[in-house]
């Protein structure tokens, strides 16, 4: 009587269990049936009778080595399987893996990898001033040639007029020094006509003189006389000493004023110049681009003061595209000036660019460390540059972009034929 109870409560108890007992192999079952065994045969409480309790309760499930037996097998199993499929994705990665990976080069070519680099081009100002305005934004295409941005003229308008200022000034002076030039040439005629005059006193006063000292000589006339005459006579002949002065004085004031045209003509000449100079300065604070390309940066903002040189804008010449690639002194050496060169760039991996060679470095350098070698302990490097087509980028002038990183296959041997992959396919 007292083992029905305990009996009907571990079957309870049994078909209560969790799911994962259906999955456990027959030694479980057995483990349960144990089990029930020992729960029948548990002797009744006295302290649970004197309680008042209908039967004994039955004892607390004490698990068995059976039971850890089976759920070990059962861990194993799953453990097992994972591992089966982490092997088998492995697997299907590596071998998606390979699909994607391009064929192995055949002999004649090399390859490396690198970025496409551009001519980086700064826009600055030539003389220090403000940045009056800015008229593109980063990003912006722009065209050799194209206004991007003003810098503030008023300082050099105000110069500019006093230069122009300086100009009619010296204009001015062109013509006072003719003028003068003028009157120094009519003094000089004035003066010859008093050395005429002056030549005929002499003539006069010296026939006078010679006639007194005759006459004197024959007791005619006295000697008081013959002194007049002769003060006549040399006062004549002072008279025109002078008159001739005047015409060499004459002749050196004409000299002078045809200087001073000249220094007046060379004036006007520097003051244009230095008209023309600011005008200049102020047609450079007018910022162009000097190549057609694209805004990078703008390194300075509106307002702001620069000095002489500072830097307004930051363009890069999409003009002038290049990948930059090292290979080792083996394959370096047998690269030629103007090989062939297939880009193919991660960003574009089913395009292939053209390219050539255009410098080949004639120092080794250590490999920098973005470059991939074969052979880890290579060290020494050559750098290779190949350019893109001019032609080419204009047809895709606002694709190209700097940076992109990529594979550069370059032919060694003239007479290699490229592979298929490798052939030209432009982006569409």
């Amino acid at each position: 009587m007292t083992s029905t109870p305990s009996t009907m409560k571990a079957d309870t108890e049994s078909e209560t269990a969790p799911a994962l007992g259906s999955l456990l192999d027959e030694s479980a079952t057995g483990v349960q049936m144990s089990h029930s065994h020992t729960l029948d045969s548990a002797p009744v409480s006295d302290t649970r009778i004197r309680n008042g309790v209908n039967g004994p309760s039955p004892a607390p499930l004490k698990q068995t080595a059976s039971t850890g037996f089976g759920a070990n097998m059962f861990w194993s199993s799953l453990l097992s399987l994972a591992a089966v499929g982490a092997i088998a994705a492995g697997a299907i990665g590596y071998l998606k893996w390979q699909s994607i990976q391009p064929p192995k080069l055949p002999p004649g070519f090399a390859s490396s990898n690198g970025r496409i680099e551009a001519i980086e081009v700064h826009v600055a100002t030539k003389l220090a001033g403000r940045i009056f305005d800015e008229l593109v934004r980063e990003g912006d295409f722009v065209s050799a040639g194209q206004v991007v941005a003003h810098m503030d003229i008023s300082v050099l308008k105000a110069q500019l007029g006093e230069a122009k200022a300086n100009v009619a000034r010296a204009q001015l002076s062109i013509e006072t020094a003719r003028s003068t030039l003028a009157q120094r040439e009519s003094e000089k005629t004035a003066a010859e006509a008093v050395v005429a005059e002056r030549e005929a006193e002499l003539v006069l006063a010296t026939s006078e003189y010679n006639r007194t000292r005759e006459l004197v000589g024959k007791g005619g006339l006295s000697e008081a006389q013959l002194d007049i005459k002769r003060a006549s006579f040399y006062k004549a002949k002072a008279a025109l000493a002078s008159a001739r002065a005047n015409v060499s004085a004459s002749a050196a004031a004409i000299n002078t004023a045809k200087t001073a045209i000249i220094a007046a003509e060379a004036n006007v000449e520097s003051a244009r110049a230095a008209a023309e100079r600011i005008q200049v300065d102020i047609d450079d604070s007018t910022l162009k681009a000097p190549r057609t390309g694209r805004i990078q940066y703008r390194v300075s903002q509106p307002g702001e003061v620069l000095p002489a040189g500072g830097r307004v804008l930051n363009l890069i010449d999409i003009t002038d595209v290049y990948m930059n690639f090292f290979l080792p002194e083996a394959a370096a050496g047998r690269v030629k000036i103007g090989a062939e060169v297939r880009l193919v760039l991660d960003a574009l991996p089913r395009s292939v660019i053209p390219a050539r060679v255009s410098f080949v470095s004639d120092v080794a350098q250590f490999t920098p460390k973005t470059v991939e070698t074969a052979q880890e302990r290579q060290k020494l490097a050559f750098r290779i540059r190949a350019h893109i087509a001019p032609d080419l980028l204009q047809r895709y002038s606002r694709d190209v972009k700097a940076g992109l990183p990529g594979m550069a296959y370059v032919q060694l041997d003239p007479d290699a034929a490229w592979p298929a992959y490798l052939e030209v396919k432009l982006p569409q």
